[in-house]
């Protein structure tokens, strides 16, 4: 396929409906974009999310990559950063849907965390990557959750609204833990 803008690939998906663009450009992250034929809305298969912390980078490691610190701020978490560890978060039913997630480190190197997130009752597999950088004032976190177009249709569209929602609130949860439990910032 030759080099299109992505002005000219986006008419190209509207002109018909059903294809799917890979790597529009090579510096950026894989993103896959849907075309819902009843009414041509966009979804975008990757959740990105930002956060800058008044804590020392080995503060906030610990804090997503330590299970007894994960079941505090998140949910009961079985789990090690340890490449290949088949984890588990475990969640009582409640309102907000959450519910046992499952899946399994991919990357466990100091400051970058990868695995899988398979929710309880689907067999669909998306990715979730954080990613901590030292700033001169503490720790810039990136997480980044990719795959949701794996789910069909709809359900694509439900479960990137609530996972959304879902990190924002974890990043909160976060930073009140750090800020109780750690006391520093």
């Amino acid at each position: 396929m030759p080099f299109l803008s992505f002005a000219q690939e986006v008419t190209q998906v509207k002109a018909t409906k059903k294809l799917r663009i890979k790597n529009i450009y090579p510096k950026l992250a894989t993103v896959k974009l849907h075309i819902n034929q009843k009414n041509e809305t966009i979804m975008n298969d990757v959740i990105t999310k930002e956060a800058l912390f008044n804590h020392p980078i080995d503060k906030v490691w610990n804090a997503i990559s330590k299970a007894e610190e994960i079941s505090t701020w998140f949910i009961k978490a079985d789990f090690k950063a340890e490449k290949g560890y088949k984890y588990t978060f475990t969640s009582e039913p409640n309102e907000k849907g959450c519910t046992t997630i499952s899946g399994e480190v991919k990357e466990a190197n100091p400051y970058t965390l990868v695995y899988t997130w398979i929710v309880a009752d689907t067999k669909v597999e998306t990715t979730v990557k954080w990613k901590l950088e030292t700033t001169p004032n503490g720790t810039k976190l990136l997480l980044e959750h990719s795959g949701i177009s794996n789910y069909q249709g709809e359900t694509a569209i439900k479960m990137f609204e609530s996972f959304n929602g879902g990190w924002n609130n974890c990043i909160k949860e976060l930073l009140a833990y750090l800020k109780t439990e750690i006391h520093a910032g």
